[in-house]
């Protein structure tokens, strides 16, 4: 399973990393160490705080996202996965983004809830990448 700095988190959050820290100090979100003695974020555990966060508005007010680039990096929520068809979910700071696309691509891409992907927009379609 894909770990994230407080780092890391913050920017998949729309946080600062202070913030970020003071979350984990507070327990809101479960830290462990590495061997260098970084405290990293399981990505499950980050995934399922990052929808907390959304619902419940406790992001940076001043978090701001642009459409500019058409990119949207964010932790994979969720995998649905249908006989041909798959639905992804992936929280990009307080924005929720939902991709229909098929299943091989999914098992191509190794999505999984936890992991870093970006929804990048075109017009009407959400295409995702693995970052």
């Amino acid at each position: 399973m894909q770990s994230y700095t407080i780092g890391q988190a913050a920017r998949l959050l729309g946080v600062s990393p202070d913030t970020a820290r003071r979350w984990a100090d507070a327990g809101k979100v479960a830290t462990h160490r590495d061997d260098g003695g970084r405290r990293l974020i399981d990505g499950r555990d980050l995934a399922a705080f990052s929808i907390e966060v959304a619902q419940t508005g406790t992001a940076e007010d001043d978090a701001s996202y642009t459409s500019a680039r058409n990119a949207f990096p964010g932790i994979v929520t969720a995998v649905k996965l249908g006989d041909v068809a798959a639905q992804v979910e992936i929280q990009a700071g307080p924005h929720r983004l939902v991709s229909l696309l098929t299943r091989e691509a999914v098992e191509e891409l190794g999505l999984e809830v936890g992991m870093q992907a970006t929804a990048r927009v075109k017009s009407t379609s959400v295409h995702i990448d693995r970052t």
